[in-house]
């Protein structure tokens, strides 16, 4: 992470701003305390649709049946 001082972010904006947009993370100080940090812009993710996936996943009958006595003693359970 790199830190400059209020004057360098001025005078170089413009580099500073590429090195962000590379993946780099740039702190802004004032009087050496750092101030503001720029960092790289991530879109917004699509919004969730709800209903989107239906007939595409589907849950067995039985999902939540008690599991076979030899997977449940592998998986540390009781029978």
């Amino acid at each position: 992470m790199k830190t400059v001082n209020i004057h360098q972010a001025k005078t170089h904006l413009s580099r500073l701003l590429e090195q962000v947009a590379e993946g780099e993370d740039v702190v802004i100080a004032k009087s050496g305390k750092p101030v503001a940090r720029l960092i790289p812009f991530k879109p917004a993710r699509k919004p969730r649709v709800p209903g989107s996936m239906k007939g595409k996943i589907w849950i067995s009958e039985d999902f939540d049946a008690p599991l076979p006595p030899e997977m449940a003693r592998a998986f540390g359970m009781d029978e």
